[in-house]
């Protein structure tokens, strides 16, 4: 077996997936062997994971501010995921989620290709709040009316909250907040109260409690809407009861812990040492996930990064530094260069 740090390099030829090279014998073990072991079973329910947390998943309507939402979760100390808008119900409920958020957007709910989510999410199962866009798609597609407003409702605002509602619980009946919206919920969805209004839009805010549904016109997630927060965290803790336990460091601990089980059920399953490899690019994705596996299985894992040529000054030698002699991590340099240099020769808009 190579040491720390060997490069291997040469032309590549036309085998498959198999690298063949003159001296990467070692590699091209590494990857046959992950080419033909069966697939890892999923891990066992009862391992440590974020589900342990508890979930809330925001679905993504293509709002600027999805991945703020996301994080203002993360920031209460609950974990959140940014999905997709049209996730199916199961597998939100795969991961475990203890609410939905459904973010803004820019579309008008009756545009041709206005993005709509799984109807299942209505259901009641998990609860779901939706904001501005969310909202509006809550109030249309359980039988209310949505309109163009008279007036396109961008920036500060008043929200007055009209209903003692847990989503606004700790809070002044007047609340300045952020809106941008230019349709309006005219008409509530049967089952659904109005819990808050503004001067321009009459249901500023909309429950059905049976089901759990809330939706709010105006913006939490973003610094303009001061209580914001604390809205969000009733949502989340108050009412879906996600457990404000999650942390960065939680979760790397869940995930290693995760990561390492995997690789010893599959090493039982295949009757293998364990072994893992990990490809390399250079960017952050990568080295995080090589870091978390590392932390897992150790001496285990090798790293296997492809130099082709096209890296930035030094960066292959930092790369190189950063993995062997700061995380102590065995990596295996390929030497492609040439070979990826050769075949981009004359090409000026690939």
């Amino acid at each position: 077996m190579a040491g720390k740090g060997k490069t291997v390099h040469g032309e590549a030829a036309n085998a498959g997936h198999r690298v063949l090279a003159p001296d990467d014998a070692e590699v091209e073990a590494y990857l046959e062997t992950a080419l033909h072991a069966p697939p890892p079973q999923r891990a066992a329910a009862d391992r440590p994971s974020t589900a342990d947390h508890g979930t809330v998943v925001v679905l993504d309507f293509g709002s600027q501010f999805a991945q703020l939402i996301a994080r203002r979760v993360r920031e209460l100390n609950v974990y959140s995921e940014l999905l997709p808008h049209d996730t199916p119900m199961a597998e939100i409920e795969r991961r475990g989620a203890t609410a939905i958020i459904l973010s803004g957007g820019p579309n008008s709910v009756y545009d041709i290709d206005a993005p709509r989510p799984d109807p299942a999410i209505w259901s009641g199962r998990i609860p779901v709040l939706g904001i501005c866009y969310g909202a509006q798609l809550m109030a249309l597609e359980l039988g209310g009316d949505v309109l163009p407003a008279s007036k396109r409702e961008y920036g500060p605002a008043t929200v007055t909250i009209t209903a003692d509602d847990p989503l606004f619980a700790g809070l002044d009946r007047d609340q300045p907040v952020w809106m941008s919206h230019g349709d309006s919920i005219t008409r509530l969805p049967e089952g659904f109260s109005s819990t808050a209004h503004s001067g321009s839009t009459p249901f500023a805010g909309l429950v059905d409690h049976e089901r759990n549904l809330y939706g709010i016109q105006f913006h939490p997630e973003v610094v303009h809407t001061p209580r914001g927060r604390d809205i969000l965290r009733n949502f989340v803790v108050g009412i879906a009861g996600a457990r404000a336990t999650w942390t960065p460091a939680s979760f790397i601990e869940s995930t290693v812990a995760e990561i390492r089980a995997r690789v010893d059920d599959h090493a039982r399953a295949v009757g293998s040492d364990g072994k893992v490899i990990c490809a390399l690019s250079g960017g952050v994705d990568s080295a995080v996930a090589a870091a978390l596996v590392h932390r897992a299985v150790g001496d285990r894992l090798t790293c296997i990064y492809v130099d082709h040529g096209l890296m930035r000054k030094k960066e292959s030698e930092l790369l190189r530094a950063t993995f062997e002699q700061h995380l102590g991590m065995r990596l295996v340099m390929v030497d492609a260069r040439e070979r990826f240099l050769a075949r981009l020769a004359g090409i000026i808009d690939p």
